[in-house]
């Protein structure tokens, strides 16, 4: 719910004009306004009020005809946002912007106090909603914390250089004290694009409108998913790295202070769940050129000792970089302040190709957070792992911790802050469901079509990679899985009874406390204090 009031003061100050571009409307209901012809007359009137601002029209819901705020209780207000979004696909316009405020009630004793009705602005543009078939990059981010990860995004997103102090990384940190601390302790999302001209950039990220704005001109996107590099938030890497589609992995390494434990560790879960990668050495501004070349050696080393080979830029050239990218990891030299290696980041990502998409098999997308919106209701937030969404589908989400699947509908699908028709496997999107409670979803639950038969599990048999572990792993060992979004405290029972660091076996993983969704195939990693490792599901027990 927006605080700043400012704007619905200014469209109530305006007021309807014939002619103008502003409607007042109490409410919009299924039975009132999409009967006996009304949708029809309605569209028109929405159609004249776009074309009246110049393409942008504002609907100031919860007001009377005169302008008096009347408020509407919540589900009202849902109900004639869904009525709205009709009208405006009737009359070849889209909802762009939803902003909502609580209203007060006057007491008997004089007293104002907040009730349960709400009163919004809904912003209206010309054109139907934002079709989304252009190549989307998904490149997810690790590295060793203060390497200068969320500064580097930062600065390809804007094209600013960064002052020295991590400014062009502030827009990544969402939380008030990790803008404090300079770490970021979440997921952070970024995006930018390429259209025939080059870099298609954001001027102020914090600005919704500019990433929406990207999403629409840019023919082709490339967004971060900027993970952690504390080792306390190791978690919360994995869970970027393993629970989002990613098609590259980007690894940053300083150049001030070389690889370290964690580098090494972000690399072997990268290289496990066999994604692409490359290798970003950053501040090469705040080191002699003889130690950027020495940390560069440090790197192919590190490469070369878990079996991959190393391709550095400066010697072979980014087009062998695009080429090889795979069966190499190049390696690039770069800086956020002196903008070194930014114009070859920006060639390569808009050169290198979308991994093969799952689109045209059947939809299935993870949770990975869940809010509420006023207005609209409970949002699920994922990127999709196959398949496509339109809005308006029946699917199924769960499990619940019964293991059933709830019922539910798709009411709208924003990608990027941006409100969609429709999205496809690799995109990140947020999607507003009907039928659930935001309280009722989890991380880990999945939304699978509502004409499938989902079968979840406690048990599956894995083939697993011991990465690190003090002593060894035998029956009983209880680590955390991370298998897509879910994070779930399992049971191992070693086929030969133990497992040591370096070993690859076969276990029985079974989950302690609930079902999930779980396919044949699918990678995970796990990890116990310090132990860690990856592994792939061979077989499930469907028992």
């Amino acid at each position: 719910m927006s605080a700043d009031r400012a704007p619905l003061r200014q469209a109530l100050a305006r007021g309807e004009e014939e002619g103008g571009s502003i409607e007042f409307k109490t409410r919009l209901t299924r039975d009132t306004h999409l009967v006996d012809g009304r949708l029809e007359s309605l569209a028109a009137q929405l159609r004249h009020r776009v074309l009246s601002g110049d393409g942008e029209a504002t609907y100031v819901i919860g007001v009377d005809d005169d302008g008096a705020i009347a408020g509407i209780s919540p589900d009202t207000f849902s109900e004639s946002m869904d009525v709205l979004s009709l009208l405006a696909e009737e009359a070849d316009a889209h909802i762009d912007d939803v902003e909502t405020w609580g209203i007060e009630e006057q007491h008997s004793s004089g007293s104002r106090m907040q009730s349960d009705g709400i009163v919004g602005i809904a912003t209206l543009q010309d054109g139907p909603m934002l079709e989304t078939d252009d190549e989307h990059v998904v490149v997810g981010t690790a590295g060793h914390v203060d390497h200068g990860k969320s500064t580097l995004v930062g600065t390809l997103v804007t094209g600013d250089r960064d002052d020295g102090q991590g400014g062009t990384r502030s827009f990544l940190d969402v939380q008030p004290h990790e803008v404090e601390r300079g770490l970021s302790a979440d997921l952070s999302y970024a995006v930018y694009g390429f259209d025939e001209e080059g870099p298609v950039r954001m001027d102020n990220p914090d600005r919704k409108t500019d990433r929406a704005g990207i999403v629409q001109e840019a023919d082709r996107l490339v967004s971060f998913v900027d993970t952690v590099g504390h080792e306390p938030w190791l978690h919360t890497t994995i869970r970027g790295l393993v629970g989002q589609k990613l098609d590259y992995g980007l690894l940053v390494v300083a150049a001030d202070d070389g690889p370290t434990e964690t580098t090494r560790e972000h690399l072997g879960i990268l290289l496990a769940t066999e994604l692409p990668t490359l290798v970003a050495i950053t501040k090469t501004d705040m080191v002699p050129d003889g130690r950027v070349e020495e940390v560069e050696d440090e790197v192919e080393a590190m490469l070369r000792e878990v079996g991959e080979t190393p391709l550095p830029v400066d010697r072979h050239g980014i087009g062998a970089a695009i080429e090889e990218i795979g069966t190499t990891v190049p390696i690039l030299r770069t800086s956020a302040v002196s903008g070194e290696g930014i114009d070859q980041l920006d060639t390569l990502f808009e050169a290198l190709p979308k991994r093969e998409s799952d689109a045209n098999a059947p939809f299935r997308m993870y949770v990975d957070r869940s809010y509420s919106v006023t207005g609209v209701g409970a949002v699920a937030s994922g990127t999709i792992n196959a398949g496509t969404v339109e809005a308006g589908d029946e699917l199924l989400l769960g499990p619940m911790p019964d293991g059933n699947f709830r019922e539910v509908q798709v009411r709208s699908i924003e990608m990027h802050y941006h409100r969609v028709d429709k999205a496809t496997a690799g995109r990140i999107v947020g999607i507003a469901l009907k039928g659930v409670d935001e309280a009722e979803i989890e991380r880990g639950m999945a939304l699978v079509p509502r004409n499938s038969e989902p079968n979840p599990v406690r048990e599956f048999e894995a083939e697993v990679v011991v990465l690190n572990h003090p002593t060894r792993i035998g029956e009983g060992y209880e680590p955390v899985v991370h298998l897509e979004t879910v994070g779930e405290a399992a049971v191992f029972s070693p086929e030969k009874g133990r497992l040591l660091p370096g070993d690859t076996g076969r276990t029985t993983v079974r989950f302690k406390f609930r079902p999930y969704l779980v396919e044949e195939g699918q990678r995970f990693v796990f990890r116990e204090g310090r132990s860690k490792g990856v592994g792939t599901v061979r077989s499930l027990d469907t028992s």
